[in-house]
């Protein structure tokens, strides 16, 4: 049975091909396209196991070099040099997998042997978003699949790597059958094996989410972004991009910051008389000089405690005589009192010159549950997301190319920890999902003249064993790929139909 299945002569290129050419839409980019996480890496891995091992690893740079060219172009980042070669890195760390797989598959029982591409992939993935700076913006196979809720609620138990786990599961076993000639008796361990796996994490995310309860209690939410009409004249009366501020400046950006500062203001005011009682904008909607903060924040109290909301905001505070600023987002409550001021942990490497906060995530007890609070990029790590509350603010501030991209990847971290999560932003998608990922509310910023997102969401969240856990499966599944790769060297076995 000699076809384009069996990967011989120019059919395994045929196989490269296909395999680079899908995985061009199988990260989690603007193009990204959800089935093709699950199958891109089947022809890639058609091509490395039906090759030497420098073959391979050619295979493995023109897959992570195409891969992060699209990326990289999709979010129209091309010049910025540390993030080009840094997706190109990690891309390459997250091809690795493909060669630990050339080199073992061979020397281990059927079984196992499926197990080393996606335990090595869960493992690779969850060692760049521990050591990397961009923490899960790139990488994920599971990124992909933010809109498949059944799927999703895995998240809630391993954690974004357990559904990296079944989709680069399939690969192996899609190889399999195919170096097994569809051969049944052969084949059927293995793929029942994966079936069944796929079908019990599909049908406990069904059932998770039919046996969600109904929410004790709901709380208007509105999420406000100023105004194109503001920013624009912000704009003409100063377009600040000096490193630093000048004594002289000080009077002409006093004045164009608080055409900005005031618009939110008045629109909150608005939103409050609208019956919402938390009102959240997005990163950096507010701008003031250092001098200004105090003043500015007491114009912000006595709004809250006017309208009786707790005022989540994202602020700029533009630093005296050096560059740099700080990125922070302050809570107020409905007496005036400040309940938390968090900086930004996690400053956008090569974009952004910040002072980074201590990542420890303040969360406030309130009528409406524990309030939480992170700044955008900070979303994009696990471990600083990974705390306890029923309502997880993310102020953000994106640019056009990763407006969806970016809303997708914080969708992962509410079905992890629990909770809902209200993620205001300027420049892209502003998101509410509750803590099983469902879209509560969404909008454009792109599309509309105000950006305003108003969502009655729940008071309380829910229990995951993730948030009891944490990354325990990504640590067992490197344990996994350590003893896979220990069992291949001290028993090695030859399988007929995989020479």
């Amino acid at each position: 049975m000699e076809n384009l299945f069996f990967a011989t002569g120019w059919r395994k290129h045929a196989w490269l091909v296909a395999g680079i050419t899908i995985g061009l839409f199988g990260t989690n980019s603007e193009w990204a396209i959800p089935v093709a996480g699950w199958l891109f890496s089947i022809g890639l891995m058609r091509f490395t196991r039906s090759s030497g091992v420098l073959a391979g690893l050619l295979c493995v740079v023109l897959s992570s070099a195409a891969t992060t060219v699209v990326y990289v172009a999709a979010a129209g980042q091309f010049e910025v040099l540390p993030i080009l070669l840094g997706c190109l890195v990690l891309s390459l760390i997250l091809s690795v997998p493909l060669l630990v797989d050339r080199l073992l598959f061979r020397r281990l029982p059927a079984f196992a042997g499926s197990l080393v591409f996606p335990a090595t992939r869960a493992a690779a993935e969850f060692l760049v978003a521990a050591v990397s700076p961009l923490g899960t913006i790139f990488g994920p196979l599971a990124a992909t699949q933010s809109t498949n809720l059944p799927l999703l609620q895995l998240a809630s138990v391993t954690g974004v790597y357990g559904i990296s786990f079944v989709m680069a599961w399939v690969a192996p076993v899609v190889n399999m059958t195919l170096e097994r000639r569809l051969s049944w008796p052969s084949i059927r361990g293995g793929t029942l094996a994966y079936v069944s796996v796929l079908g019990l994490v599909l049908l406990g995310g069904g059932l998770r989410l039919a046996m969600a309860p109904t929410p004790p209690s709901l709380v208007r939410v509105a999420g406000v972004s100023a105004s194109l009409t503001a920013e624009a004249r912000m704009r003409e009366i100063d377009n600040f991009h000096t490193p630093s501020v000048q004594p002289e400046q000080k009077p002409v950006l006093r004045k164009a910051f608080a055409v900005l500062n005031d618009d939110l203001l008045a629109h909150s005011r608005i939103e409050a008389d609208g019956g919402a009682k938390i009102v959240a904008w997005p990163e950096t909607a507010a701008v003031v000089l250092a001098d200004d903060y105090a003043d500015f924040l007491r114009a912000a109290q006595d709004l809250a405690r006017a309208k009786q909301i707790y005022l989540d905001m994202g602020i700029a505070v533009i630093l005296d005589g050096a560059p740099g600023s700080r990125d922070i987002a302050v809570l107020v409550a409905p007496d005036g009192q400040v309940l938390s001021t968090f900086d930004k942990a996690h400053p956008v490497p090569g974009m952004e010159n910040l002072r980074p906060g201590n990542g420890i995530v303040p969360v406030s007890g309130t009528p409406y549950g524990s309030l939480a609070n992170v700044i955008c990029f900070d979303a994009d790590f696990p471990g600083t997301l990974r705390t306890h509350a029923d309502i997880m603010f993310v102020p953000a501030n994106d640019w056009k190319g990763i407006e969806h991209m970016h809303a997708a990847n914080a969708v992962f971290r509410a079905v992890e920890n629990g909770y809902t999560l209200i993620r205001q932003t300027s420049n892209g998608i502003a998101i509410t999902v509750d803590p099983y990922g469902a879209n509560l509310a969404r909008t454009n910023y792109f599309s509309t003249t105000r950006q305003t997102m108003v969502a009655s969401v729940p008071t309380r969240g829910t229990w995951t064993v993730y948030g009891l856990v944490g990354d325990l499966f990504a640590w067992l599944c490197a344990a996994a790929a350590a003893g896979l790769g220990a069992l291949a060297v001290f028993r090695p076995v030859e399988h007929p139909g995989q020479k």
